[in-house]
């Protein structure tokens, strides 16, 4: 089926991720994989190819356009180039937004110029050793000390954390307020007291720096503040949608990729003196794939349409969330099978895909998550 939620100028600019990719990313990927890490020289020249802050106001240096499917079209482009290490998603479509909305002029006028060109590497801390989607659980404190706030506590499977310039962090101002006792603070590099722990060691996405991140007595300006004082959780939920969204999306293009070389690969590949693809059981296999993505493009070009118009709910996000991140899941695991040995391959795209996808169902809310949340809504 053709997609009909994309302009001239959309594909225009999917020509340029692609040739962005190919120049800046490709070429450099096996490195960055093995160093654990992205060059930040990669950060500058998506920067320079206007690729970072797309819906930030162009006075800033950012692109002028909150129309959400450019983001659709990084997401899918970077997905099918099997390049997630270089998390320029999780910098415009989750970070951004809370710069764009919450920050004070002068907030603005310091990171986001930086944060366009690269030179401004984002991250946001919420999750903790002993609480990950329950906010109430979380335990790292800021006590207000007149002209600044004293940031205690500590951070992990923080994206970005090692190349990171500025952190969004979720801490507790009024012990007693639970989840609505939380802000937003900005803690930026060179901080005294700010310390960054190991590269975790992940199954997938090997260049994408993921850190423990430790805050000890370290004095953030009162003008660090982002957004309201104990008014995290409401921001939190606010931005969750477009987070959920995002993954949905990068969810649907990995499977549909993967259908893609996998179909290839059984038309070439013999097997008893055939092709794979004339054995019954292979085109089933494919008939079932090609479907289940078919069916799945469908709700998610509408998803991002009733993103893209402000009109998409909590709900939709989560459906569109779980789904297609578990058909990505599925995807992986059924494509990998039918490369057969070769499948388990590093030097073969499905078995990259199926370790770097499988993060996919657990960040930005885990499928059980995203069921209770449309549970909930049709349940009380």
């Amino acid at each position: 089926m053709k997609r009909q939620i994309f302009t001239a100028e959309h594909e225009a600019f999917r020509q340029s991720v692609r040739t962005f990719l190919t120049k800046e990313v490709e070429p450099h990927y096996e490195q960055w994989e093995k160093d654990g890490i992205v060059s930040r020289d990669a950060w500058l020249a998506a920067g320079r190819q206007g690729l970072l802050g797309l819906a930030v106001p162009e006075e800033y240096g950012g692109g002028g356009n909150d129309d959400f499917r450019y983001a659709a079209v990084l997401h899918e482009e970077f997905t099918r180039a099997g390049a997630p290490g270089l998390a320029i998603g999780l910098h415009n479509d989750i970070i951004g937004p809370y710069l764009t909305s919450l920050a004070t002029d002068e907030q603005k006028r310091r990171w986001l110029p930086g944060f366009c060109s690269g030179e401004i590497i984002t991250a946001i801390a919420m999750t903790e050793p002993g609480a990950g989607s329950d906010l109430q659980g979380i335990r790292t404190t800021a006590e207000d000390r007149g002209d600044h706030w004293l940031l205690n506590g500590s951070k992990t499977f923080i994206s970005n954390g090692i190349l990171a310039d500025l952190v969004i962090v979720v801490a507790k101002t009024t012990p007693e307020g639970g989840a609505h006792g939380l802000s937003l603070l900005v803690v930026e590099r060179g901080a005294e007291g700010f310390e960054r722990g190991r590269n975790l060691d992940k199954i997938g996405q090997k260049s994408q720096d993921t850190a423990e991140l430790f805050f000890n007595d370290v004095r953030v300006p009162k003008e660090n503040l982002l957004g309201e004082l104990n008014g995290a959780f409401i921001h939190l939920m606010t931005n969750l949608a477009q987070e959920r969204m995002a993954i949905a999306v990068a969810g649907i293009a990995a499977a549909e990729h993967l259908l893609e070389i996998t179909t290839e690969y059984v038309k070439e590949r013999e097997a008893f003196g055939r092709p794979l693809a004339g054995l019954q059981h292979i085109r089933f296999e494919i008939a079932e794939l090609a479907t289940e993505c078919a069916v799945t493009r469908a709700f998610l070009d509408r998803c991002i349409t009733d993103h893209t118009n402000g009109e998409l709910d909590a709900v939709h996000a989560s459906m569109a969330k779980w789904w297609a991140t578990e058909l990505q899941k599925r995807a992986a695991d059924r494509c990998l099978q039918l490369h057969g040995g070769y499948g388990y391959m590093n030097e073969y795209r499905v078995a990259r895909a199926f370790t770097d996808g499988r993060i996919q169902t657990i960040y930005g809310g885990t499928t059980e998550i995203m069921k209770e949340i449309i549970g909930r809504s049709l349940l009380g």
